[in-house]
Parts: structure tokens; sequence; C-alpha cells
């Protein structure tokens, strides 16, 4: 049940922006639950380091959700080129697993 479960991460530079994603990918059904993580990013950008404030958006989804989430996440990101990485959950508390996949199933046909 496990390996159906995703974790997508991306960072933001506001808390707009964080709370814009979030509810867009739950309303849309991509995520189950989107947290926020305060962080300080350090990385290379056109040939200099940088380090800058950001959140950490970890976005709880299906394996079947996944691609639209981030495909989501990136037509509605500020950034020119956006951190979105997708990480396999290979196991958890079955409950929550069957939660997620329930809530982050896609659209809902009415």
């Amino acid at each position: 049940m496990g390996e159906q479960a995703m974790v997508v991460m991306t960072t933001v530079d506001s808390e707009a922006l964080a709370r814009s994603l979030g509810e867009r990918l739950l309303k849309a059904r991509l995520a189950g639950c989107v947290q926020e993580i305060r962080i300080a990013s350090r990385y290379r950008w056109e040939g200099a380091v940088q380090c800058d404030a950001e959140i950490l958006l970890l976005v709880k989804t299906s394996k079947a959700s996944a691609a639209a989430a981030m495909h989501c996440i990136e037509r509605h990101h500020s950034y020119e080129v956006p951190e979105i990485l997708a990480v396999p959950v290979t196991d958890g508390l079955p409950a929550y697993l069957q939660w997620l996949a329930r809530e982050s199933a896609g659209p809902q046909s009415a």
C-alpha cells in the first residue's frame, strides 16, 4: 500500500504563495495534506551562492495524482525554475495511507 503514496516537495518565497498552492492542491483533490515549514535555503543560482528564507511545502498525495500535483505546482509557481521533487513513500500507517489515497484521488465526478 505504501508504494501508492508520494510526497511532493517544493519551496516558495511567500506565505501567500504557500497558502495559494496548498489550497489549490487540496481543492483539486491532488493532495490529502500540505504542510508548510519555514526554512533557510542555500543554493547556487546563476553562478553565485544564495541564501534565502523560504517555505518548504510537503504535499502528501497518491502516486496516481503526483504528476498532476507537480504540473499544478509548476503552472502556479513564481520561480523561473522551481524545486519540485517527488519521493515515493515505502511504508506507513495503513489507515493513514488509505485516507491519503481517498483524499488525493483527483477531481470527483458529481
